[in-house]
């Protein structure tokens, strides 16, 4: 099996770097509505925005308040961060006063009954995803499901994986997935769960460098029994000196019922195998919420897993959908076809929640993943993964931290070094001789390797202990500044027209959705899990 540094000198020419240019990317950014006190807006998803249900591009994610930006695939990183800045900007224009807020941990909040679930019409597609929230909010709570992150989609061009598999092919080794038989299409999956396993091992680099919740509003926690020792400035800001991503630790999006599934991530077959056994588990704990009570839905089912979206991991394997499919259906029918990132926090230093050094990082990274090899993951392996990412996500500034690498120990900052150097390898090829973008993204990012200072948390931390400015005041000010950078964005009346354009074409899909002969709600979803839930399950109880 070749070295990272031997499969990036194979590519090392000018059709091998026109080859790894050839990414394509996409953005989802979560931000919630605030009103002028910094508190959750009330009101429902603006009208000027169109549905939730239907537009491409403005969503809602759990709740009514929380927005969800999503941009099309693009080859352009420049392009991609231009579109999804547009788009914030027509909705900032449309928000009747509202802002958004623009850190990952929750504004203020009063009452969680004053949380509202999102509403998605009265289709039965529409009711199955509003009761799927109010599922999740008697599971966990419905202060976990406000949290707001960021997600990046990921994948390497045809002519990219055409050129490893050719390699592949003529330099196998008797490996199981290198073997004469092996197709293109699942010589493609094999190496985007190659890229999966290593980017498991090394996820902690990511809140590392882009964590940016070390520090919360403390009416986030007001009434939640929690094991952590905070420290406390300002009115009510709470704070881990060293902590890199409270969003990833056990305050934020954790299932702690899906500890025991031990789903694989060695193959497809064996992912699969695993999240379609954790869809059919029972849970006697979620079995106590009731599913049908008195007419009264609380959740899809009680299962481990209502849905496959419910299990919660830093990274998933994807494939586009057709009508009416299924994750898992359309990565068993054709493979894997991207991968999305889900290690990341909001960027508050960034008006759209994400920055071009940080996309051109997440380049190298993942192209590191991939061409990197990539062993499959034991019990023990596990188990490494998971204490290397909760000592960073609490502790990832501590002076000194060690990690386990095979089971020896590491310190934090030589594993970044000798990361940061094969990268380089990649950032040198990606740039060729016309550009220094990539090598200019990476020498910002390992300024932070032994300035934890420099990283995302550790200038929350000078913001809100440091200069004693009190959290929320902090947070509600950026929101302020980026309303009126976002309202002042240059919009073509073109570009405007498109959105607006798109928002009525959205209401009107919702329409002619609601319209068309519906089952019972009852039936609709027996249909949708008739393959998958245990008979019963939905019957009044």
């Amino acid at each position: 099996m070749k070295s990272f540094n031997e499969k990036v000198e194979h590519l090392n020419n000018t059709q091998g770097r026109e080859a790894l240019l050839g990414m394509l990317r996409g953005i989802e950014r979560e931000a919630l509505r605030i009103d002028d006190n910094g508190h959750l807006a009330q009101d429902e998803h603006p009208k000027a925005l169109g549905s939730a249900l239907t537009n491409p591009r403005i969503t809602t994610d759990y709740s009514e308040a929380l927005l969800e930006f999503i941009t099309p695939v693009n080859h352009s990183i420049d392009d991609l961060l231009e579109g999804l800045t547009q788009t914030h900007a027509y909705t900032v224009r449309n928000l009747n006063g509202q802002k958004l807020w623009p850190v990952s941990m929750p504004c203020y909040v009063g009452d969680v009954a004053n949380i509202p679930v999102a509403r998605y019409g009265n289709s039965n597609t529409g009711k199955m995803k509003t009761l799927y929230r109010t599922g999740l909010t008697h599971r966990y709570g419905a202060l976990m499901q406000i949290i707001a992150g960021v997600h990046f989609n990921f994948s390497v061009s045809n002519e990219l994986w055409q050129r490893l598999y050719d390699d592949k092919m003529a330099n196998g080794n008797g490996n199981a997935c290198c073997s004469k038989s092996i197709t293109f299409e699942d010589f493609i999956s094999e190496s985007y769960f190659g890229l999966i396993r290593n980017y498991r091992r090394l996820v902690w680099v990511l809140p590392y460098l882009f964590g940016s919740s070390p520090a919360l509003c403390g009416s986030f926690i007001k009434d939640q029994d929690v094991d952590f020792e905070f420290e406390k400035t300002g009115k009510g800001t709470l704070y881990l000196p060293y902590a890199t991503s409270l969003r990833m630790s056990d305050l934020g999006y954790t299932n702690k019922e899906q500890d025991t599934l031990n789903i694989s991530y060695n193959s497809l077959p064996e992912y699969l195998e695993g999240v379609g056994a954790a869809i059919k588990m029972p849970s006697k704990k979620f079995a106590q919420i009731g599913v049908n009570v008195d007419g009264d839905y609380r959740q899809l089912n009680s299962n481990i897993l209502q849905i496959e979206n419910e299990f919660y991991a830093p990274i998933r394997a994807k494939r586009v959908t057709k009508s009416g499919e299924k994750p898992s259906q359309a990565l068993a029918r054709a493979g894997v076809e991207y991968i999305e990132v889900r290690a990341l926090d909001v960027n508050p230093f960034s008006p759209v929640g994400i920055d071009a050094t940080q996309v051109r990082f997440l380049d190298l990274f993942l192209l590191h993943c991939l061409l990197s090899p990539s062993k499959d993951t034991d019990e023990a392996g596990e188990a490494e993964i998971a204490a290397n990412l909760k000592a960073v996500v609490l502790e990832g500034r501590k002076p000194g931290l060690t990690l386990q690498r095979d089971g020896q120990t590491i310190g934090l900052k030589e594993w970044m070094h000798e990361l940061f150097a094969e990268l380089s390898t990649l950032a040198v090829l990606l740039d060729g001789e016309d550009s220094h973008a990539y090598q200019i993204a990476l020498n910002t990012w390992a300024e932070a390797i032994d300035e934890p200072d420099k990283t995302l948390s550790g200038r929350v931390i000078h913001e809100v202990v440091v200069k004693g400015t009190d959290h929320s005041v902090w947070v509600h000010q950026l929101a302020k500044d980026y309303h009126e950078f976002l309202n002042h964005y240059p919009l073509s009346d073109e570009t405007e027209q498109c959105y607006a354009d798109e928002a009525k074409a959205s209401l009107a899909e919702q329409q002619k959705i609601e319209q068309q002969p519906q089952d019972t709600f009852s039936e609709f979803l027996k249909q949708y899990f008739k393959d998958v839930v245990p008979a019963g399950t939905f019957e009044a109880k």
